[in-house]
């Protein structure tokens, strides 16, 4: 039920991007010419809010952590079935196509942070800070629950949703680069032995 646009390269691929504006789109770290999938992300994330599904055939954490550093929204090793690839562009389409998560626009304001639910959008001392969809994902959600400490399993059924399956520490890949982003603005502590509390 998807249009599907096809790219052999990185050039051509972000040649598509920036003429197809795609609503998702899904890049193997591995290809055949120039610039490899790493790369290509780094590019588009520089340009683009667009959600990045990274697809590679090395499943080592520290390629997947790079791979999320670099701003993709999520990370599938080969062998995959089709049935569970399509499931997580689902999951990310929902949340990053949904008006609001709970139905409700709010706007949450800590000190210098701003977060608008509503319209997607992070602001830091009323400029905007460029986040990934699940890095905004993250930190909507830590905003709606603030005071509150969660657990790893708790930020990504709440931000990833329930059906989301991968690694628990995906979380602090996301929260070191809002930290990264907002700097000492961000009221984000640890909970040692829980997971984080937006204070």
């Amino acid at each position: 039920g998807f249009r599907v646009y096809q790219a052999a390269d990185g050039e051509y691929g972000l040649r598509v991007v920036k003429e197809r504006r795609p609503s998702l789109v899904i890049l193997d770290v591995g290809l055949p010419a120039g610039p490899d999938g790493l790369d290509v992300c780094r590019q588009l994330r520089s340009e683009s809010d667009v959600p990045i599904i990274m697809l590679t055939a090395r499943d080592g954490e520290i390629d997947r952590v790079l791979g999320l550093e670099m701003g993709a929204d999520d990370y599938v090793t080969k062998p995959f079935s089709p049935r569970e690839l399509v499931a997580r562009v689902k999951a990310i389409l929902r949340r990053a196509e949904g008006p609001t998560r709970n139905g409700t626009a709010a706007v949450v304001t800590v000190g210098d942070v701003e977060v608008d639910v509503a319209r997607r959008e992070a602001r830091l001392c009323g400029d905007p800070v460029a986040l990934a969809a699940r890095e905004f994902d993250l930190l909507a959600y830590l905003a709606e629950n603030r005071g509150l400490a969660l657990s790893r399993r708790q930020l990504l059924d709440g931000a990833w949703g329930a059906d989301w399956v991968g690694d628990e520490r995906t979380v602090d890949v996301h929260v070191r680069q809002l930290r990264k982003k907002f700097s000492d603005a961000l009221p984000l502590a640890t909970v040692w032995g829980v997971g984080y509390r937006f204070d």
